[in-house]
Formats: structure tokens, sequence, C-alpha cells
């Protein structure tokens, strides 16, 4: 039995994702992708790749994901759901590329200057 597997990342987000030969059940973190995702927007970005591919429901996917928030583990499932096709089919490279599916996204989270409160936020300014 063909085990494909992909690692997603995004901001602080880490997905370790398994493609399995299935009817296209999505479990995340041993939950259903419905009880996981609230919003139906991030399932949907979760199913992007597979929609791409059209490959909904010829593969199973288990996911494990960790860090970050919602928004960012969402697009770590994505990103490690089509390193995974590519190991499944390398013809797949093209629609994913197109569809910027294989990039890591690199925004990060700005680092905290000194002087300062957060990131850019000054002290409050007084004159007196």
């Amino acid at each position: 039995m063909a085990k494909f597997y992909g690692t997603g990342r995004r901001k602080s987000s880490i997905a370790r994702v398994y493609l399995v030969p299935g009817t296209g059940v999505i479990t995340i973190n041993k939950r259903d992708i419905d009880s996981y995702f609230g919003l139906e927007t991030l399932k949907m970005v979760v199913r992007q790749p597979l929609v791409a591919t059209e490959n909904t429901d010829k593969f199973d996917v288990i996911v494990n994901v960790h860090g970050g928030g919602t928004t960012g583990q969402a697009g770590a499932i994505r990103h490690g759901i089509s390193r995974a096709l590519l190991q499944a089919d390398a013809e797949y490279r093209p629609i994913l590329k197109k569809e910027g599916f294989l990039t890591r996204d690199p925004r990060m989270k700005e680092r905290k200057k000194y002087g300062l409160k957060a990131a850019r936020r000054a002290p409050q300014f007084s004159k007196r």
C-alpha cells in the first residue's frame, strides 16, 4: 500500500501530511476537518491542491499539525498536501507550481527592537 509524505510550513506552523489511497477523508490531529476548522474558507484552502489536481476522492489525507494559529495551520497543510502529491505523481508539478502551492510563504513575524514596545510600536510620546 502506497503512502506519500509531505512536510508543509507556514509562519510558525508545521504540518506532516500523509496521502493514502482512499475515498477523500481528511483527518487533522485525529479529528475530522469539519470539527477541526470552523471557517469554510480554511477548509477550502486545505482542499485547493486536491481540487486543482482532481484528486478529491482518490486519497485519504492524514495530517499532524502543530504551532501557529488556524490560518497558518491551514496554509501549512496546503503546502504539505502539495508536496505529497508531487511524490504521488511528478506530472502534477506544473499545475501546483502555477497555482503557487509549492512555494513556501516566507512572511514571518518581525522581531521586537530595543527601545520600542513591539517591532515598530514606539512608546507613547509626551511633550512634558
